[in-house]
């Protein structure tokens, strides 16, 4: 049986943008076992998509930290993949190629790829064009809509209120201007007119209490869910109003009407959600964006 090896490491937003190329891999190579090489983090969501056959976590070893990158290069090195679809694109990925085998195709960036996304416009596409772009290099030209049905979770026990709305305030801890300011978050939430509910990890739980302060009857999950029962909270929600972050993503991809706020730290022409109702606002600083812009654009994305 032939064997595929796809990289995805990090960090969410990139890896649900990545369930496309991931539905056209695994429909391009139907018989291949594939195995997703990833971190911890996404152990769990890789084994429950229907793309993978096998997911190895331990992608990311540190490079001090010699015994485990061994091993990591023992492992590929044994595994006898045909093809690696390098979808990190990463300085360290394609160090991985001299971990394979250099008789193994490769589809990345890596010196001497057998099929290099040499695109000269690569850093100026979006995420998805750009691994389109990949992919099609590569022989891969049918992109089938990727099926999200196991994307899915009870989420019956967090007693979800109808209507409601879906805030995300988080973004990554060393990237804090991507934070739209929580006061501002609160502002909205208590004007919106319906429900509210806070979602996030751990990270966020300070956020959520100083929105509570001004919604003291909105629901707070932060911390509380994982990935799978983030995107079934997002199915819910007749909206949902973030940042630019991973649940941000997770829940435009889970169908959730989703406004994203950006500002000078990333471009939404390289990396804004894509989903099927995804309205993006931008200002320079984010910090300065009116709470007037955001109730003004999620109501017409919520039809209210």
């Amino acid at each position: 049986m032939t064997r595929i090896l796809v990289i995805k490491l990090a960090a969410l937003g990139d890896f649900v943008q990545a369930f496309g190329p991931f539905a056209a891999i695994r429909a391009h190579h139907p018989g291949a076992r594939i195995t997703l090489l990833t971190t911890p983090p996404f152990r769990a969501l890789g084994e429950a998509a229907p793309w993978f056959d096998e997911v190895w976590s331990d992608g990311r070893p540190d490079w001090t930290n010699l015994p485990a990158v061994l091993r990591l290069a023992l492992r590929l090195r044994r595994a006898g993949f045909a093809r690696v679809y390098d979808l990190q694109t990463s300085s360290r990925s394609s160090r991985y190629r001299w971990f394979v085998g250099r008789g193994a195709e490769w589809s990345g960036i890596a010196r001497g790829a057998s099929h290099p996304d040499a695109d000269p416009r690569r850093d100026f596409l979006h995420t998805m064009e750009r691994q389109r772009g990949q992919l099609r290099a590569a022989g891969i030209t049918d992109f089938p809509e990727p099926a999200l049905d196991w994307l899915a979770a009870d989420v019956a026990d967090f007693g979800l209120p109808e209507g409601f709305a879906l805030l995300l305030p988080g973004a990554s801890p060393l990237r804090p201007a991507k934070r739209w300011p929580a006061a501002q978050f609160a502002e909205v939430a208590a004007a919106l007119g319906r429900p509210v509910v806070i979602g996030g990890g751990p990270a966020e739980s300070p956020i959520a209490r100083e929105i509570l302060t001004r919604v003291p009857d909105a629901l707070d999950l932060t911390g509380r869910t994982d990935l799978r029962q983030l995107a079934a909270v997002a199915r819910r929600a007749a909206l949902a109003i973030g940042n630019d972050s991973g649940p941000t993503h997770m829940a435009a991809a889970a169908g959730c009407p989703t406004l994203a706020l950006f500002g000078d730290d990333s471009d939404p022409a390289l990396c804004a959600p894509r989903g099927r109702a995804v309205r993006v606002l931008r200002h320079h600083p984010l910090a300065g964006l009116p709470a007037a812009a955001v109730l003004q654009e999620a109501s017409a994305l919520s039809g209210g």
